[in-house]
Parts: structure tokens; sequence; C-alpha cells
């Protein structure tokens, strides 16, 4: 830096200058759309500022075969490709080479998309700025495909924002976009890094977790808009299963409930868990009733070999299941399971006797593999959701996923242990079942 000061301290100071530069755009109603993965923390900061939603676009550059950091290009979602042709004649890279790598990064682009945004779409863009966000900039391939990514989904206007980039970026980006802004452009550029005193890899934890409290903040903001709902119901029961067994249980309804799920909760945990009730709340919001219940009785929690007792679970369960059928608020209700721990497998095991009656099974850190016997008989559709750094769990949920012959998914929460404790994880543990329960499956 030749003596000069590190203009930003880290990724979320470069963000917050951006933000200032961009305040003149607040007004037009604007989508931050960030480039991950270290875009989006700029972005967070940005979106913030401007009160817009904060969103990402996929890209991946395009490296010469010999030498991946020799950029020929970019590709981006929507089957955006930008293919530098000089460059890739200077490096010697042939036709089908460019596809072949090509091919490569679009694997890299599909699973990363998958990763971090799911089963959720893309924010809507169409007639609207969209401020493309990165933490810098070098040759501008991949902002140029993200640009055109997001033209191809009808943004009335595409600005580029960056807090650094080398000398000129500006003039040479200025015919790609329609506004470019970089707030630095020093002599002596060689990298976006020497102008951090932090710049850390950001991970893709971190990059699930921004995206996944910018939806939560965006929702609140929807929600202040929307006209207040009709207030939920909510009641304490009691349903007596065997003469001198009777289990407690807490109903929440939605005035207008498309569904009900039933909690089993795992050992260890009870109706009172806080993992479920958030889970559960994310439910209501959905649109779905839910009941969680005990189906031990406090007496019994301390016998380790009922906790593990999958059939007297299952059992339970079902009795659960037929007084909700005949009560007249809930018998109407399309009814599906969320299990967690042993509750899954009891969930499982439930499920494959009950066959069409239950709509879908959700298990979270669950232990599929202790209804083996039952998962062939699933008919239901079904979500297995575990914790990347939950390796022995994982292990047992993808081999008890071989044995399903239901339509079935395996969802990992990136760096997630068993209890999703880590910040974001419960989050997108809610969002993945509010969709599974709610949506179709002929996936």
């Amino acid at each position: 830096m030749g003596g000069r000061p590190i203009p930003f301290a880290d990724r979320r100071d470069a963000g917050r200058r951006l933000a200032a530069a961009l305040e003149g755009f607040a007004a037009e109603r604007p989508v931050v759309v960030a480039l991950p993965r270290g875009g989006v923390p700029v972005g967070r900061e940005v979106a913030r500022a401007l009160g817009a939603p904060l969103d990402i676009v996929l890209v991946r550059k395009l490296g010469a075969p010999f030498n991946p950091e020799y950029g020929i290009g970019a590709i981006a979602e929507g089957g955006v490709r930008f293919v530098r042709r000089e460059d890739a004649e200077a490096a010697g890279v042939s036709a089908v080479q460019i596809e072949d790598v090509v091919a490569r990064e679009s694997t890299e682009l599909e699973r990363r998309r998958r990763l971090y945004r799911g089963d959720r779409e893309p924010h809507q863009v169409e007639g609207r700025p969209a401020i493309l966000v990165d933490d810098g900039i070098a040759t501008g391939g991949t902002a140029v495909a993200a640009g055109r990514a997001l033209r191809a989904r009808g943004a009335a206007s595409v600005i580029l924002a960056v807090p650094v980039g080398p000398p000129g970026t500006e003039e040479r980006l200025a015919g790609d976009f329609d506004a470019v802004i970089c707030l630095e452009q020093p002599p002596g550029f060689f990298g976006i890094g020497q102008f951090y005193a932090d710049f850390a890899q950001v991970s893709d934890e971190e990059v699930i977790a921004l995206l996944a409290e910018a939806r939560s903040r965006e929702d609140s903001a929807a929600a202040r808009l929307s006209p207040p709902p009709a207030p939920a119901t909510e009641r304490s029961i009691e349903i007596e299963l065997a003469p001198g067994l009777r289990l407690a249980g807490d109903l929440r309804r939605p005035a207008r409930a498309t569904g009900l799920t039933v909690f089993a909760h795992g050992s260890g945990s009870s109706r009172l868990s806080p993992r479920n009730r958030q889970v559960a709340g994310a439910l209501n919001a959905a649109g779905l009733a839910t009941l969680l219940f005990d189906l031990l009785s406090p007496e019994e929690e301390g016998d380790r070999s009922k906790v593990f007792d999958i059939e007297l679970l299952a059992g339970r369960l079902l009795g659960v299941t037929a007084w909700a059928r005949r009560e007249a608020d809930l018998r109407d209700l399309p009814v599906s399971y969320f299990g967690a721990s042993t509750g899954a497998a009891a969930a499982l095991a439930a499920a494959a006797r009950l066959g069409g009656e239950i709509a879908a099974v959700v298990s979270r850190g669950g232990r599929p593999d202790l209804a083996a016997s039952s998962l062939a008989g699933v008919v239901s559709p079904t979500l297995l959701i575990v914790g990347g750094a939950d390796r022995q769990v994982l292990e047992l949920n993808e081999s008890a996923a071989r044995l399903l012959r239901c339509d079935h998914q395996v969802a990992i929460v990136p760096g997630a242990t068993h209890l999703f404790e880590e910040p974001g994880a419960l989050e997108w543990v809610a969002k993945l079942a509010a969709d599974w329960l709610t949506g179709p499956h002929d996936r």
C-alpha cells in the first residue's frame, strides 16, 4: 500500500461505506443482489441501509484448463454464459475444452444453488433496479455474467457497486451496466484482499445465516404492512390413550389452517422443547396447525428402554392421530408428522401403518434407522434433515434413505451439529420443513 492506510477494516465496514454512496437509490425500491460468498456480508450492510431485500445471484468463473486462475469468462444462473474468446484463444483453449469447463462449473453452480437457496425461488427483480454487490472486482467477468442474468430476469436496470477495483474500473465496465460505482480504484492494484485489514474467507454457513437473517427481516416488514391475520386458537389438551394413561399436548390452529402437523419428540426432549416450538411457530406462519405431544408420561420418561421403544412410541402416535381424526376442528385437515431423534423413527413407523393417510413426514436430526423394518412400507413423502457436522447421524440417515421407496430427500444443513444451535441453522430447518409440508412432492 506504499504507506497508505488500508481503506476497509472488513467486508461489513466496506458495505457500510458503499451503502452511503448508494443512498440516492433507496427511493427507487431496489433489490440488492450479492455475489456469494464474499459479496454477501457487503450486500447485507447495503440492503439494511437502503431498506431493500437481499438476494444472491450465482456465478462461476471459467478458468483455463491448465491455469484455473486465468479467467476466460463466467456462467450464471438461468443459462447465462460469458466467454472472452480472445482470452481463450490467447490461452490456447479450444471450443471443446471450453465446453468441458462449462459443464464442470455448471455442476458446481447447481450444488451451490441447492446449498444456499434450497427450494426457494430467487427474489423478483422484474421492473425494479438491481444493485449488484461484491467485495471487489478484478477482471469483471463474473460481474458481467451476473448482470446479464439479472437483465434476463427482467431487472429495470443493473447497477454494479463494489468497494474496490483496479484503476479505470468504472469506465471499463460502463457499457455493461446502467451505472458502476467503485469507491476505491487505487494504483498498484493486484488483488482485492490487499485493501482489507481483515479479508478472511466467508464460509457457506455465514452465507446461509446472513440470507436467513435477511429473509426474516423481509418477512417481518411484510407482516407490518399486511392486515393482521385472524388470531390462532391455542389450547392445552390431554388424551387418554389407555386406562390410567393420560398424555399432555399443546395444540395451535391458525384461523385458516391447511393441515395439521403432529410433533413426535425424541429422547431427552418434550413438547416444551424450544427447538420444536420454534419450528412449530414457522409452520403456524405457513398455515399449518401444530400439535406438540408427549408420547411418554413423566414417570415413563426416565425409563431409557421406553425412550427407544419405537413400537411403543409409534403406537402412541397412532393413538394421537386417531384422536385428531375425531376432533371437529381438525378432522378435515391433512395430517403430517414432524419427528426428532427417536421420535422420527416413531413417525416413520406410524406413517408406514397408516399408508396414504399421512400427507408427509419430516425428520430433524432423527434416527430413521431405528425404524428400518418399516421404511420400505412408508408411502408418505419424507424429508430427512441432518446437520452437516453431525457425521454419524448423517451416515445413519443416508443408509435409511436407501431403504425408502417413497418420494424422499436428505437435506443437509451445512456446518450444523445435532441440535442445530449454530446461527441460522434452526431457521433453515424450519424453512425446509415448511416448504416440504406445504409444497408439492412430485420431485
